[in-house]
């Protein structure tokens, strides 16, 4: 996995925690609905490269 791609998918999991608190703070179900899915999206990103990381090597 590339710096570049592991930089970015940390990002999209921070910003999706981020998300997450917010709804949940401010009663906004749907803020905390896309954190989550950024935070799942981030997820299943980093489980891909690392397979491919996986077949390089």
């Amino acid at each position: 996995m590339g710096i570049v791609d592991k930089a970015k998918n940390a990002v999209e999991d921070t910003v999706g925690k981020v998300k997450e608190v917010v709804g949940d703070a401010t009663n906004n179900s749907d803020l905390e609905a896309e954190g989550k899915k950024d935070q799942g999206s981030a997820g299943i990103k980093k489980v891909g490269e690392n397979v491919k990381d996986v077949f390089k090597n």
